[in-house]
Formats: C-alpha cells, structure tokens, sequence
C-alpha cells in the first residue's frame, strides 16, 4: 500500500541544523525519488560534495541510511535518519530530521523548494 505521503521529485533545502552551521547562500540540497513507500535521492552543498540516501515512507515518517563524502576531506560520513514532514504555515514540506554522526545525537530542517 502506497503511503500518504509523496516526496517524489520534490527538492529540499537545509535550513538548519546542530551538527554544521547552514549558509542559505550555499546550503545543502536534497532531491527525492519515490516509488510506493520506497524513497531515495541524492544531496550535495555546503560541506557536502556528493551523498546519497535510501530508505522507507511510513505514515508523515521517512526512515533512510546515508552517506556522504565531505568537500574538505573527501572522508566519508554515513548514518541513519528519521525526519517527520510537516506543513509549513505557507503549504510547502518541512523535514524535520533526528540523526546521529559519531555517537553524537543532531537534528536538521529542510524546507520544500
């Protein structure tokens, strides 16, 4: 059964989160696939030069593994995430997203462009 919820050619900005500072002049954006509750994209910006993510829809709920090669380093940063959508006051997708880097707990908010 197909989820509620559609992320399927929708783009996302980061706008905030505890891990990095966010430059809206160069922030990380997010490109989503979607298939049934199957969802997967591809992310690149700011400090990330490449990234890829995949996991599952469920209900207002997206559950992906990522990983991503830094600019700086080239070193490779992966995890897990939960973000829970939400309706911004203007109609647009918010992503706001529980993860962890190193054992240490972030959350980020990427807004629908």
């Amino acid at each position: 059964m197909p989820s509620s919820l559609s992320l399927d050619g929708l783009r996302f900005m980061l706008v905030s989160s505890t891990a990095t500072p966010v430059d809206p002049e160069d922030s990380t954006t997010f490109h989503y696939h979607q298939d049934g509750k199957l969802v997967w994209g591809e992310y690149q910006g700011a400090t990330v030069s490449e990234g890829r993510f995949v996991g599952a829809v469920h209900d207002d709920r997206v559950r992906i593994s990522f990983a991503h090669a830094l600019v700086d380093s080239g070193a490779i940063v992966q995890g897990d995430a939960v973000s829970r959508a939400e309706r911004a006051d203007d109609g647009r997708l918010r992503l706001v997203e529980d993860f962890a880097v190193d054992g240490v707990d972030h959350v980020s908010v990427c807004v629908q462009l």
